[in-house]
């Protein structure tokens, strides 16, 4: 789809918008249902009209279309519309222009290196073996909050960054959760220039091959068990059940006779139904009243967890895990399980029992889901490192100890919102970083990721670190539909007698854009599992920072054995970066000299030829002859 068509879809979606509003109680219904309908149009689907009925087909038309151009065209309208709002733009016009800076006049293109530069100095020294870091010198630069500043140009980091993720094909959104944004920059030349941005952020809460390679699948633990019992297995089942129960606050569910303390050693069926009830009461009541400004972060001490703690979204949560837990300890009970291989065996051999251990191996995916792991959203190279696998030196850098210090840095003191809210106390999780995850940008085993690793001996490696294909993710998602539309679902919902199951509330559930996304589309009529397959199924990688990350991440260690040294983490990461220039820069200029002529081409004097630079969509007004 041509740019003109995406705007022409962008202005008939802003004019449907404003024509449905006349329309009464049946407004928000129609614009939640033109917002939908633009977003599939945009994205390639074929729309077509049945007399009442709408049909929506995904497909690509053009058999001489690569599957990858496909994918980048939808995302690409979808970017274009972000770049269509009056605030973007403004933003990106304000990078542009110049400031005073602590070393004189400076924009966001004093942060791209001169492509015509840096291919003249590729060129003259392209059979040298250290052209990192005489020509090329990168350093990792964290970004630790919103007003850091760079200390060359005087622009907010996050600005910096900001600017820069508005290159990719895909449009920009923050995530919840944990974050870190970091920067790649190049202290070879003046200013220090941007070699690529990076982003890490809490890790997708369900990808079965990637949970499958971790443990985290009841089958596959289930697997390890029946092949090989073994003691140390049945005491990790004591103490994460233990470690589970008293992570729950129960003094109110004692007070109210919801159960009492000699249930919580001896429970029975009655007890497990009776906080399933309590449960789904609590849960009726949040969806029916939910007050967002209860559930906002307030002074992180014993009695704000308290008051979250019976917060009917809470209670729900306690009741439901308590109930889970309780018919775990009731299994135990039965099979008069001890810390043995043989009495694991036993329990193992009955459903009930297996039952049990699947209960447990989710307890300890969701302890540590959110805090020893995380995943690369964002990862790639700026204009014009991009055709020298700048991509790749990002990538790499991501291994590096200076990534899990800072992980650990920031988030040391910050205790886990929901664990302390089903607590009522504050609850404090060593942020042990050991395992990074994530997805290629199209469903295509030559991308970045492909053959990236640290091997033993580079920095001091003591086994290779790489990115393990994991097999494909299933193309489901909500990557297609904007943040317009999902607003316009929220409002859409807010009309239901029933109040709304998603009201963006830390804590309801993970995935809250797609299961409002689902709500919505159902309200609608649309069949949401048919609207959500958008077909762009990606690769998935795994990322292993710890030999033993299993176990960290099931609970049965807290010491993560690092395959880097830790101790000099600025040290490692500039062994990692040599690394880079030695097995994939100098081979690239060597055997691809096509590659040099594309650096080249980003000529910093012109900044329209620059391809770091933002290609900000003409509007409508801006196509229109001038007698139109």
């Amino acid at each position: 789809m041509s740019g003109t068509a995406r705007l022409g879809i962008a202005e008939a979606r802003k004019q449907s918008l404003e024509s449905a509003s006349k329309h009464g109680v049946a407004a928000q219904r129609i614009r939640a249902l033109v917002s939908v309908v633009a977003d599939l149009v945009s994205h390639g689907w074929r729309i077509e009209l049945v007399g009442e009925d709408i049909l929506a087909k995904l497909g690509n038309g053009n058999p001489e279309i690569t599957s990858r151009e496909y994918v980048r065209r939808i995302q690409l309208g979808q970017r274009e519309h972000q770049l269509l709002k009056p605030s973007v733009r403004e933003f990106i016009k304000s990078m542009e222009r110049k400031r005073l800076g602590p070393n004189g006049w400076t924009s966001i293109f004093s942060l791209t290196r001169d492509g015509t530069e840096l291919a003249s100095a590729l060129l003259k020294a392209s059979a040298r073996p250290n052209l990192v870091p005489d020509i090329i010198s990168p350093y990792i630069q964290v970004i630790k909050g919103p007003e850091q500043t760079c200390a060359l140009t005087g622009m907010r980091l996050m600005d910096i960054w900001r600017y820069f993720r508005y290159t990719w094909a895909m449009p920009y959104n923050s995530v919840p959760g944990r974050s870190m944004l970091l920067l790649v920059r190049d202290a070879a030349v003046e200013n220090h220039p941007i070699i690529g941005i990076a982003a890490l952020g809490s890790a997708i809460s369900q990808l079965s091959g990637r949970d499958k390679w971790i443990g985290w699948t009841p089958t596959e633990f289930l697997r390890r068990i029946d092949e090989l019992p073994t003691a140390s297995t049945a005491r990790w089942i004591i103490r994460q059940l233990q470690r589970a129960m008293a992570g729950i606050y129960k003094a109110d569910l004692i007070k109210k006779e919801i159960l009492t303390r000699n249930e919580l050693i001896n429970p029975t069926d009655e007890t497990i139904s009776t906080l399933r009830t309590a449960a789904g009461r609590a849960r009726a009541i949040h969806h029916k009243f939910p007050n967002r400004k209860d559930h906002k972060s307030g002074a992180y001490t014993g009695p704000h967890w308290k008051r979250q703690a019976v917060l009917p979204l809470f209670v729900a949560k306690r009741c439901e895990l308590l109930a889970r837990l309780l018919q775990v300890k009731k299994a135990l009970n039965d099979y008069d399980f001890t810390p043995t291989s043989t009495s694991l065996q036993r329990l193992a051999s009955n459903p009930n029992g297996r039952r049990a251990i699947e209960i447990l191996v989710r307890s300890a995916k969701g302890e540590h889901h959110g805090i020893n792991m995380l995943d690369i959203t964002i990862c790639g190279a700026i204009p014009p490192y991009n055709p020298i696998l700048g991509g790749k030196l990002v990538a790499l850098l991501l291994c590096s100890p200076e990534i899990v210090d800072a992980y650990g840095r920031r988030y040391k003191n910050t205790p886990s919102v929901i664990a302390s809210s089903m607590a009522g106390r504050g609850v404090f999780r060593s942020p042990r970083l050991v395992l990074l995850g994530t997805t290629s940008l199209y469903g295509e085993r030559l991308n970045q990721y492909h053959r990236v690793q640290v091997p033993e001996g580079v920095a001091g490696c003591k086994a290779p670190i790489r990115y393990n294909y994991l097999g494909e993710s299933s193309g489901f998602g909500s990557s297609h539909l904007c943040r317009e539309t999902v607003e316009e679902f929220e409002l859409l919902l807010s009309q239901s007698s029933q109040g709304r199951r998603v009201n963006s509330i830390f804590g309801e559930g993970v995935s809250p854009r797609l299961r409002k996304i689902r709500d919505g589309l159902d309200m609608l009529g649309f069949h949401s599992d048919v609207v959500l397959k958008h077909g762009n199924a990606r690769l998935v990688y795994g990322v292993a920072l710890a030999s033993n990350f299993r176990e960290v991440l099931l609970g049965q260690t807290n010491t993560p054995k690092y395959a880097l040294p830790q101790r000099d983490p600025r040290q490692v990461s500039n062994s990692i970066a040599a690394y880079w220039g030695e097995r994939w820069l100098s081979p690239r200029l060597v055997n691809h000299p096509e590659a040099i002529e594309a650096v080249a081409l980003n000529d910093v004097r012109i900044p329209d030829r620059h391809a770091a630079r933002v290609q900000l969509p003409s509007l409508i007004s801006d196509t229109l002859p001038l007698f139109a």
